[in-house]
């Protein structure tokens, strides 16, 4: 099974980004799972949109060839990052690559209340490409204090309860990539 990975955040000890690979290594025997480059996507731009950059090109390939999305994302002032939603818009244009794609919803933030806000809003966006997700609280993954549970240095995620959570998490959507 292919999951591809797209993660909100382009700083570099980004806990989002360390949850993505903490995942590519804990369930390399259950899938392949590939991150997105975000940082060369350019801003969307309507006038490019039939014919966008290699880089643009390459990002909806991913998304089309993969057996499910996963979507990280930080809440920056109760949103998601404008870096997520160029990716998404281009994403939406011409061939519109989400159709029907399923995709699991995470984040991690240092705060309280995690990521819920920017979570609820992707939902929106995505419900827009029509993309297939889950009812709330059936796959999406809110890590809060994250600095709490993933070392920003090593990038491992060093809480048990959260583990044992996105455990069931991934199983739960494994099953519904698969159809049970």
């Amino acid at each position: 099974m292919n999951v591809f990975t797209i993660v909100g955040s382009l700083r570099e000890k980004s806990y989002n980004m360390h949850l993505a690979k903490a995942m590519q290594q804990r369930y390399s025997e259950k899938f392949s799972l590939d991150i997105a480059e975000l940082k060369d996507i350019p801003h969307y731009n309507q006038d490019d949109e039939h014919n966008p950059p290699e880089a643009v090109k390459t990002f909806k390939q991913h998304i089309k060839e993969a057996d499910a999305v996963f979507i990280i994302t930080p809440e920056y002032n109760w949103s998601i990052p404008g870096v997520l939603k160029n990716a998404l818009d281009w994403a939406s244009r011409v061939d519109k690559v989400f159709i029907d794609k399923k995709v699991m919803i995470l984040g991690a933030s240092i705060s309280n209340a995690g990521t819920l806000r920017a979570q609820l809003q992707l939902r929106q966006v995505l419900s827009a490409l029509r993309a297939n997700v889950l009812p709330p609280g059936a796959n999406e993954v809110t890590i809060t204090t994250a600095q709490t549970k993933i070392d920003e240095d090593t990038g491992e995620v060093t809480d048990q309860n959260t583990l044992e959570f996105l455990d069931q998490r991934i199983e739960s959507f494994i099953e519904f990539i698969e159809g049970k």
